[in-house]
């Protein structure tokens, strides 16, 4: 009797098991589906280990999820490598996505790759670094990293009072857009040179003691600040591509005995602030690369819908961060650049 009362009683409950099953099954399945017919936009950056750009990539993510968009992403293998992002380009192209965003290796030689997915009706969006011409893209989200220079510059002017500046520039490498505006911006910051955001060679100062190609690295920044050290000892200002090369820079200068010279940088990474908070850095312009990819997203989005493009240009800004302020350039302290950093 026992035993029967226990078989009628199980009845419902396997029959309910059941029943939660197909339901789970079936939201399974029409979840796929979502995600299958969603259309595809593609995010490339330039690699997927620098924490500015994983920052980017989360807010792609993040924007793509709530504009119910499938997000396929890709990356260079180091900063320069023209060759992956190519590769990547051509197989999202392949994927059939509406839209790509690309933080370009090569501004010149991604021009062709570029062409070819927009002459299939792919948007294309440069997040952060321009192409070359900036006309390659349909649009660019991203810091005025001329003005990003100019920022540091101003306040590198004030600094130096006046002292007359013997500059090492520790920059990216030759014919990188990024690198040589945030370099021509400085210059014109600094009050030693006449440039245009355009201007696409580094503009030269007899102020200028010292350059060094640093790839954005931090030891080769080390390196380039000792070379520096060695032929021009009497250098009293360091300006550096981002806040790495300028970590890089200051094992140098304390090495030689010189922790005393004033290094200014770009990014805004939250260790960047916090090399700024402790004295490491005097002063760097932070940029804001989740709000690029956010509002790149979102553009992508409205084009797929309507058809509508984005403006050519949309500036996210460069906020100066120092707990030292020079008089006459504006700047917010290391707490704000902390709530807003990234990394």
């Amino acid at each position: 009797m026992t035993s029967l009362l226990q078989r009628k009683r199980r009845k419902p409950i396997v029959a309910s098991v059941v029943v939660l099953a197909v339901a789970a099954a079936a939201l399974a399945g029409w979840a796929y589906l979502q995600w299958a017919v969603e259309p595809a936009v593609g995010l490339i950056t330039k690699t997927d280990t620098n924490p500015f750009f994983i920052k980017m990539a989360e807010g792609a993510e993040s924007s793509a999820r709530l504009k119910h968009l499938r997000l396929l992403k890709a990356a260079g293998r180091s900063d320069g490598d023209h060759e992956s992002q190519v590769v990547a380009l051509k197989s999202m192209i392949d994927a059939g996505v509406r839209a790509v965003l690309i933080t370009p290796n090569d501004a010149k030689a991604i021009v062709p790759e570029l062409q070819k997915a927009r002459d299939k009706g792919v948007l294309v969006i440069a997040l952060d670094s321009p192409t070359d011409p900036p006309q390659a893209v349909d649009a660019t989200f991203g810091t005025n990293n001329f003005e990003a220079g100019r920022l540091v510059g101003g306040y590198a002017k004030g600094l130096m009072k006046a002292r007359e500046p013997k500059i090492a520039m520790l920059d990216a490498f030759a014919g990188h857009a990024v690198g040589t505006q945030r370099h021509n911006g400085f210059l014109v910051g600094m009050g030693l040179g006449a440039a245009s955001l355009a201007t696409a060679e580094a503009v030269k100062s007899d102020a200028v003691v010292c350059t060094a190609d640093t790839y954005g690295d931090k030891e080769k920044g080390r390196e380039g600040m000792a070379r520096c050290l060695r032929e021009h000892p009497e250098i009293n200002l360091v300006y550096t591509l981002n806040e790495p090369v300028a970590a890089g820079a200051r094992l140098a200068l304390a090495a030689a005995g010189r922790g005393n010279v004033p290094i200014v940088s770009i990014d805004g990474g939250c260790q960047g602030v916090r090399d700024v908070a402790s004295g490491s850095i005097a002063a760097t312009a932070q940029q804001y690369p989740l709000s690029m990819a956010t509002e790149g997203v979102a553009s992508a989005a409205e084009y797929i819908r309507s058809g509508r493009k984005p403006a050519r240009f949309i500036d996210t800004q460069a906020i100066l961060i120092t707990d030292a302020p020079q008089p006459g350039v504006d700047s917010r302290n290391t707490r704000f650049g902390l709530s807003a950093c990234w990394g």
